[in-house]
């Protein structure tokens, strides 16, 4: 008898779901089928007790994150930093002030229009990259988010957020600011505002500058799809 017959005897969905579920932050292995949480809340009761990966060991909290649950855009980063592990809050040091500018500069509100979240919700020591089994096994977290927001448009902050959700590898200079479909789902990828906070200038072609036209791209998208709806 294989295992999928030995479990077939437990029909008790007791044991399939809830049990299973309760395993869910243990093991990488475990899977996060769709619709296995039912808020947001849920989600962050379980990334703060997770061990799917060695992050969690070094953690202080997990950064699950903040903004209107049913927004129409989403913003992924990469993983916390020093500030965020202390918080518990996405994009909080300068990075976030940075983010939150480029925003307001469009009109746009991380209490209204926005929701922003990370890759990874623990932070890396050393603040270094995430390693992509680290991604992995925090990914079904991500996308349990990703449908219960469910954004029209999702940001994708720097090259590792693209890696991570899309697995496109290219490097982030030759596709930020281009429209592009995952899973259905309008994305487009934009510079990290910690690249920008180490590229100060704001001369025609600098990543300043680009990001400016990619802002406006997104709030011009962002009116026809509210049109729309």
């Amino acid at each position: 008898m294989n295992n999928e017959q030995q479990l077939s005897l437990f029909d008790d969905s007791s044991f399939n779901s809830n049990d299973q579920k309760a395993l869910i932050p243990t093991d990488a292995k475990i899977p996060i089928p769709s619709g296995t949480y039912a808020d947001m809340i849920e989600i962050a009761q379980h990334c703060n007790q997770c061990h799917r990966c060695e992050l969690g060991q070094t953690r202080t909290h997990a950064v699950v994150g903040r903004g209107h649950l049913q927004a129409l855009i989403m913003v992924v980063g990469e993983a916390p930093g020093q500030n965020e592990d202390e918080t518990g809050l996405p994009f909080v040091g300068k990075a976030g002030q940075l983010l939150e500018k480029i925003l307001a500069s469009v009109n746009l509100d991380t209490e209204k229009d926005v929701f922003i979240s990370n890759i990874n919700k623990c932070r890396p020591p050393g603040n270094r990259v995430p390693t992509t089994e680290e991604m992995e096994a925090c990914k079904p977290y991500l996308l349990e988010q990703i449908r219960l927001v469910d954004p029209k448009m999702i940001l994708l902050a720097g090259a590792t957020a693209v890696k991570g959700l899309t697995g496109d590898k290219r490097g982030i200079t030759k596709i930020r600011g281009q429209w592009m479909e995952w899973e259905g789902r309008l994305c487009m990828p934009i510079f990290h505002p910690s690249y920008l906070l180490r590229n100060q200038s704001r001369e025609v072609g600098s990543p300043k500058w680009l990001t400016w036209q990619d802002i406006q791209a997104v709030r011009a998208k962002f009116d026809e799809i509210r049109k729309s709806i």
